[in-house]
């Protein structure tokens, strides 16, 4: 299996530590979504998109840590269990805002990537496909 970066993320957050626990608790800060020219044409329409399921790798996280002690539990989990960027395969999630295109860049809100995160793709986020009604993690408590 190979995956290829289709483009690079150029964030305020420099280290994990800067970065919130979930993006969309700060839909204020900017980001830019760099697309590599060889990928820009898989942009067009992209701006018909209000909002982008953005998915990149945690090019810092800890890959080899399977138990994590997510916000919320007051015991571990496995990281299958929870959102934890250390996992085997660092693959983040992230549903961003779009703010607009200038053209091979995507102007966001809503992640929580750290500068220099390479993304593995970009898809269109549908709330009548990608929402599911009365989803629970029963463990989670707000």
């Amino acid at each position: 299996m190979e995956i290829h970066p289709i483009g690079v993320i150029h964030s305020p957050y420099k280290s994990m530590e800067d970065a919130p626990r979930q993006g969309r608790h700060r839909e204020d800060v900017e980001f830019v979504l760099e697309i590599f020219p060889e990928f820009a044409e898989g942009l067009r329409e992209v701006e018909c998109a209000s909002y982008l399921i953005v998915l990149y790798w945690c090019h810092l996280a800890d890959r080899d840590r399977l138990i994590a002690n997510p916000p919320g539990s007051e015991e571990p989990r496995g990281v299958f269990a929870c959102r934890s960027p250390a996992r085997p395969n660092p693959i983040a999630f992230c549903a961003a805002k779009l703010l607009r295109r200038e053209g091979n860049n995507l102007y966001v809100s809503g992640l929580d990537a750290i500068d220099g995160s390479p993304i593995v793709d970009i898809k269109p986020y549908v709330s009548g496909i990608d929402a599911v009604e009365n989803a629970e993690l029963t463990w989670f408590k707000k």
